[in-house]
């Protein structure tokens, strides 16, 4: 399979050395969301369904754009790429069984997935410029929790069990690998069960493949003290998720990069593995929409790179092209994070971390 490995003077090199050997030179640079480059587009509500046959109004279902409106991916992710993005998530956030059911297009899923990530894949091969560029198959949350009950009266009860949650991934991860991804990135992870469980299904994958198929994990906080929804703290997160060796740890969407530093800070100085952070764009404004220019928004990721906290970074909600571009420009020549080497210490966690020294 030509994107898990490339041969180069004879010898195999995984997709893990091509990366490694990258953020070893410069900062890498994440593209951005696809949600606002396809409300951009104004797409009628026709274009969305395409000819899928679905019945039911797909209207702000931008995962099927990939199957119907092909080009429009492939037009945002060229200009990720333009913006001097190495890092190509495909638009996949919502592209699960779960989410899809609400549009009645759960049996499109692994078309979905596949498309995408053969849009992406192709857009970075036709790329003959020589820089070093990566497929991250991209996989959300979901609309459900496993950590917590959606009936107050009854906090024992959930929607989902975990074996089925790990069937939705395995279902999407797998599409995503045979589409073209080099990595699988779970992302915006408000649940860290529902995490676990995604971890649970790519090591299926690998196990069924044969194949390493490198992690990238991406926290979301959902209040400033620095908690997920299901209440671990950014620390104990790390504990929790550090077992299944991600190739980039890092936190993504909560907020904007000037109320992220902190939590940044916390998990660069913690984690033994590359660091990627991609906030939103500023906070939202009464109207829901993000007013940060991507100046502002380059100009204090710049300072997590000036300070060694960062590996790769990239652009949340409200972030452009235009915010990419300009944070491919402010860390351009800036030395890439160390990653610390920690000593074997007993490391667990509640809801807050514990260390056996």
């Amino acid at each position: 399979m030509p994107y898990a490995r490339v041969e180069a003077e004879g010898a195999f090199v995984t997709k893990r050395d091509e990366f490694a050997a990258a953020a070893a030179r410069e900062v890498l640079i994440k593209d951005g969301p696809y949600g606002t480059e396809i409300q951009r587009a104004k797409l009628a509500p026709d274009d969305y369904v395409g000819q899928t046959g679905l019945e039911q109004d797909q209207k702000g279902n931008n995962d099927l754009v990939n199957l119907t409106q092909p080009q429009v991916i492939r037009a945002i992710c060229d200009s990720y790429i333009d913006s001097g993005a190495h890092i190509l998530a495909t638009n996949t956030f919502n592209a699960n069984r779960i989410s899809q059911a609400d549009y009645g297009a759960e049996a499109l899923v692994h078309d979905i997935n596949f498309a995408a990530a053969r849009i992406i894949r192709e857009a970075v091969d036709d790329r003959s410029d020589g820089v070093p560029r990566f497929v991250a198959g991209a996989v959300g949350p979901t609309n459900k929790t496993l950590s917590l009950s959606p009936d107050v009266e009854d906090p024992g009860f959930r929607e989902v069990t975990y074996d089925e949650i790990v069937a939705v991934y395995v279902e999407q991860c797998r599409a995503l690998i045979e589409g073209g991804a080099d990595f699988i990135l779970i992302e915006t992870v408000f649940d860290t069960l529902n995490c676990k469980a995604a971890i649970m299904a790519v090591r299926q994958l690998e196990r069924e493949l044969g194949r390493d198929i490198p992690l990238m994990i991406s926290l979301t906080l959902t209040d400033l003290s620095g908690r997920n929804l299901s209440g671990h703290t950014v620390e104990a997160f790390w504990h929790t998720v550090r077992h299944a060796r991600p190739l980039t740890i890092g936190l993504n969407c909560s907020f904007g990069a000037e109320q992220l530093r902190p939590h940044v800070q916390l998990l660069s100085d913690i984690a033994d593995t590359y660091v990627m952070a991609y906030p939103n764009a500023g906070l939202p404004n009464d109207l829901g929409e993000y007013d940060e220019v991507p100046e502002t928004t380059a100009a204090l990721t710049r300072v997590w790179a000036q300070n060694g906290r960062v590996n790769a970074l990239g652009g949340c909600c409200g972030s452009t092209p235009e915010h990419i571009a300009a944070m491919a420009r402010a860390v351009k020549g800036l030395e890439p994070r160390d990653i610390p080497s920690r000593g074997q210490e007993m490391r667990l966690a509640g809801l807050e971390a514990f260390t056996v020294s």
